[in-house]
């Protein structure tokens, strides 16, 4: 995390944003302990609670694409206190995809520090989904009474935070019972990776959409800037995610290019025992993970120098060191090393 640390040091913008988006994980948190209270006459041992924030709540590593959104903000010339509104609604998104990502892929990320009676993971993320609903509606009641927002723009957020997410789930939904053919690698990328993941990096945009101020040619740009890294983001994690994706049957940038150059060694792949995968599968096709890798990192690269052209004024070279981190950030710290720039 050095360059991003380094860029963060440097760049007032940044800056601002990650002291703004340590707020805002704050307050979420402070709503969500007021609301999460169980009624006294239950019994201790089934009583459900909010612990501490974690440690690494207020991290850079854990607040990297929130910060980048609190950013693109300013570059907007959002207001603070408008600022203030969207970066906690983009908390609350953060509760409900990984809410939805732990129910559906058995994974254990917490956003809402929950206590639930022997640790049940289940039911946490369905109570951290419906606090996440709850503080949504504190956080535009509040915005109303002070002014921040209108009567009518609070029901559009409220309306759009839910609208914004359906493309998502309905990518998820044709997964589910397993991907029984492989579509082509750019119908991965632009059409299912887009649904899956690009359009999360569109959220930012649900309150600066209803507010008017993500209706401009800049907004716009910003908003494919974050398209591209965010594409790029996931292309890395096809890589990584290689004999996951194989086992669970999901659609893979990687796996369908195999499929799609390189049919004799996909079928290899496919009549292999799938409980005997390495965790780093992709070591064992280096031409297809270094292309994949290279593309994500082009996209990252582009993504962030618009970026910067745009506003947020990095330096010269940042968005390519910057770029090359994102190997590390997102547990592919052995491919950086194949990427040339």
């Amino acid at each position: 995390m050095a360059n991003w640390l380094a860029v963060w040091e440097t760049s007032r913008i940044l800056g601002r944003a990650l002291g703004e988006q340590k707020e805002c994980v704050r307050e979420v948190h402070r709503l969500a302990h007021e609301l999460v209270r169980t009624p006294a006459d239950v019994p201790a041992e089934y009583r459900v609670s909010m612990g501490p924030l974690p440690e690494d709540a207020l991290t850079i590593r854990r607040n990297l694409f929130s910060t980048l959104f609190l950013s693109v903000y300013q570059i907007l010339g959002v207001p603070p206190e408008r600022r203030s509104l969207f970066g906690k609604l983009n908390q609350l998104f953060r509760v409900w995809v990984t809410g939805a990502d732990n129910l559906l892929d058995a994974e254990d990320k917490v956003v809402l520090p929950l206590r639930l009676p022997h640790d049940a993971r289940t039911m946490r993320e369905v109570v951290a989904i419906m606090t996440a609903d709850r503080v949504l509606t504190e956080i535009l009641w509040s915005a109303t009474e002070q002014g921040t927002i209108s009567v009518g723009e609070a029901r559009q957020i409220s309306a759009r935070s839910l609208q914004a997410l359906l493309g998502s789930a309905g990518q998820e939904a044709t997964e589910e019972r397993g991907v029984e053919a492989r579509p082509p690698p750019d119908e991965v990328l632009f059409v299912i990776h887009r649904l899956k993941t690009g359009l999360l990096f569109h959220i930012p945009f649900v309150g600066p959409d209803a507010t008017g101020e993500g209706d401009t040619p800049l907004a716009a740009e910003l908003k494919s800037a974050l398209l591209d890294f965010g594409l790029g983001c996931q292309l890395l994690d096809d890589v990584r995610d290689l004999a996951v994706d194989l086992r669970e049957r999901r659609h893979n940038y990687v796996l369908s290019q195999l499929c799609w150059q390189e049919s004799e060694a996909y079928a290899t792949l496919l009549a292999r025992d799938p409980a005997t995968l390495p965790e780093r599968l992709y070591r064992e096709f280096p031409e297809a993970a270094r292309g994949t890798a290279l593309r994500g990192y082009e996209m990252m690269q582009g993504g962030l120098a618009t970026l910067s052209d745009c506003g947020l004024a990095l330096r010269p070279g940042d968005p390519a060191r910057l770029a090359k981190t994102m190997f590390r950030v997102l547990d592919l710290a052995d491919m950086a090393e194949t990427i040339d720039g």
